[in-house]
């Protein structure tokens, strides 16, 4: 598994304010997708591309066109929605899906309640959006279900990652035929004893769309 903490001053500013407890969610959502555009941005260093001769203007030249079959977007619900557009923004033509998933607050288990997934996902990379990575049980699930229709290349995009949360995603996929990457903005201290992530920025869903 392999981990990027992006290191911007736009992120480090963007995410300094998200964490702001005064902050709306006006702002909150589009702090949000501004930043997810940013660290879409590293995350998608890796993406297929096919060469292509075109016509410029001036003269024949070549260059590249995405891959196909197109790469697959995932944001979990209801949080990951919050993403999506910012994600979107920089990969257009790129295809989306949906998992609903909730994580249960005592046990902090996750379980799938809605998914919106193409059933082969065989050559298709797949970007999973989820605004934390506490414990990581969601992110395991989501991408369990992804191994089980043939992905085997998938990144996950975060606002905010625990060391905790990274550890279980690492020491799952360890030694199975599976590239996982994180991409996160920040990697904070631990998790306290309701599963929240220290600092963190609280509960990313009720922030972008108020409690419900």
């Amino acid at each position: 598994m392999r981990t990027v903490v992006v290191q911007h001053p736009l992120v480090a500013h963007k995410l300094t304010t998200l964490r702001d407890e005064t902050t709306d969610s006006a702002t909150f959502r589009l702090l949000v997708e501004e930043l997810v555009t940013l660290l879409a941005y590293e995350a998608t260093h890796q993406l297929r591309t096919t060469p292509v001769t075109i016509q410029t203007p001036v003269a024949e030249t070549t260059g590249v066109h995405l891959a196909r079959p197109r790469p697959l977007v995932v944001p979990i619900l209801r949080a990951g929605l919050g993403m999506l557009e910012g994600m979107m923004r920089l990969m257009p033509t790129a295809e989306v899906g949906f998992l609903g998933m909730v994580r249960d607050d005592d046990s902090l288990i996750a379980s799938t309640y809605a998914d919106r997934i193409p059933h082969d996902l065989d050559g298709r990379q797949v970007f999973v959006l989820d605004p934390m990575l506490a414990t990581g049980g969601t992110l395991v699930t989501a991408i369990d279900l992804l191994l089980d229709r043939g992905a085997s290349d998938v990144t996950a995009i975060a606002l905010l990652a625990a060391p905790e949360g990274l550890r279980h995603v690492e020491e799952t996929y360890a030694g199975k035929p599976v590239d996982v990457t994180v991409v996160t903005a920040g990697l904070d201290l631990r998790l306290n004893e309701k599963g929240y992530i220290v600092p963190g920025l609280g509960d990313a869903g009720d922030r972008l769309y108020g409690v419900v």
